[in-house]
């Protein structure tokens, strides 16, 4: 096992040497705007993986794959003379889909903005539905002493504590 922080000092020195490379020594017409934007190697130095982005439609992006695919060799030479380490990792070129998934959280973000615009202006003249102050109130009682001479005739008309009523009414008394 390498040291971590040299695997990525020189998964960044093959990222440098791949994308001159791609632009100074590989003359293959399949190649499109090649975007080297990534190199991990692996742990132990054996494996490098070069992440890309190609500008163009699906077909310039699959001729960019083929050519890179057969100019893998080349490459894998080049890292080897400009690195000077003694055993070469293998190159692996995988497309990016980072620019791709960049592009649609940007259009999802646009699109949440606009709604959140309608919606905006949806709310500028729009008013409550009900009351203005949705809450329950008590209900005032004006009159006190009708509240006094209400009890004593309910107590009245259920009859004695002793007897069980027939009518089982139940009584609540709610709190001012």
């Amino acid at each position: 096992m390498a040291d971590p922080a040299r695997a990525r000092k020189l998964a960044v020195r093959i990222r440098q040497i791949v994308s001159a490379a791609i632009e100074s020594q590989i003359k293959d017409p399949r190649l499109g705007m090649v975007t080297v934007t990534d190199a991990r190697v692996t742990s132990d130095l054996r494996e490098a993986t070069v992440f890309y982005t190609v500008y163009g439609d699906d077909t310039q992006i699959a001729d960019s794959a083929r050519a890179l695919t057969s100019a893998t060799g080349v490459l894998r030479s080049t890292v080897g003379r400009q690195t000077g380490i003694k055993f070469v990792p293998t190159l692996t070129f995988v497309a990016d889909i980072v620019p791709d998934t960049a592009r649609e959280l940007e259009e999802a973000l646009e699109r949440a903005r606009h709604a959140d615009a309608e919606l905006a202006r949806a709310r500028e003249g729009a008013r409550y539905a009900g009351d203005a102050d949705p809450y329950r109130k008590p209900a005032e009682d004006d009159d006190e002493d009708d509240d006094d001479s209400a009890a004593p005739a309910a107590r009245d008309a259920a009859g004695p504590a002793d007897e069980p009523s027939d009518d089982m009414s139940v009584q609540t008394r709610s709190l001012p």
